[in-house]
């Protein structure tokens, strides 16, 4: 049932596309691996190195077992891949020197980020906020609604809404998500609070005391129903203090704590953006 609702949606958000067998149709070719090129609008950002490994050992052995989605590049005689990046770098991992393809002419940038996208969510291959920015991308540069890209998923309309209400945690506690280390449950949890100090200290009481989802639901549910405190003077002097760091700095800080103990978070995004602040420090890397 769920694949149907898939081929129907995807006919419905790409209109022609059941016909492009009459504009130019598909094909199925050989194509030399140096003359594909991975895909613009792939949604998915992080391949597994381990599994990539397995699947290419399977290759060795068993061949490839489906070809590749490619459509013709604007650079002559080269494609572009619309869905199967996967099976492309391990094919290459595996020493192979040319791959099948199926090649499908007359398709936009648009049918290309759609196919990528459904292609991964069908195989469970995009991690929750990989996910959510697909469905982001589909809404502002494709002008898909939150309804039209449920119908294509076969998904209810929550689903995408809830999901994309990953993207406005912050970019470190998204980065536990797409690592695993917290649930794209616990991040729906977190994304209803708007207090970033408590997402904070509630995400570091999910890591050490393993709190489930619902666990976390309660708490939230709390936090929301408590009034806003006042800040005392003391905090008044540690968030004037954390302000004064940044501007210094020229970085995110946090300062956890109160007058009395607490620690200090020093946000880096680069190796040079470290080497920065170390001689803003007046530290030293060897």
């Amino acid at each position: 049932m769920h694949k149907k609702a898939l081929g129907r949606g995807l006919e419905s958000l790409i209109p022609g596309l059941s016909s492009n067998k009459a504009v130019g149709g598909e094909s199925v070719i050989t194509i030399q691996l140096n003359k594909i090129r991975p895909n613009r609008y792939q949604p998915r950002k992080n391949f597994n190195k381990e599994k990539l490994h397995e699947l290419a050992e399977s290759i060795k052995t068993h061949g490839l077992a489906q070809p590749i989605l490619v459509t013709p590049s604007i650079a002559p005689g080269e494609y572009e891949i619309i869905a199967g990046e996967r099976r492309f770098r391990a094919s290459k991992l595996a020493g192979l020197k040319d791959i099948k393809a199926i090649v499908k002419y007359g398709t936009d940038d648009k049918q290309k980020f759609d196919l990528a996208l459904i292609e991964n969510l069908q195989r469970e291959d995009l991690d929750p906020v990989e996910e959510a920015k697909a469905f982001k991308r589909l809404i502002e540069e494709f002008n898909h609604t939150h309804e039209e890209i449920a119908a294509v998923l076969g998904k209810n309309r929550s689903v995408i809404t809830n999901t994309l209400r990953l993207l406005n945690l912050p970019e470190d506690i998204q980065i536990l998500i797409t690592e695993g280390k917290l649930s794209a449950g616990h991040g729906r949890m977190l994304a209803g609070i708007e207090d970033e100090n408590q997402i904070r200290e509630l995400v570091e009481q999910i890591l050490n005391e393993k709190l489930s989802v619902r666990a976390v639901e309660k708490i939230a549910a709390e936090k929301k129903t408590k009034p806003a405190k006042e800040p005392q003077k003391q905090e008044i002097e540690l968030i004037n203090l954390k302000e004064e760091i940044q501007r210094k700095l020229g970085t995110k800080t946090n300062i956890a704590g109160s007058s009395k103990k607490g620690k200090i978070e020093i946000f880096y995004y680069s190796l040079e953006d470290l080497e920065r602040i170390a001689k803003e420090l007046n530290l030293q890397i060897n």
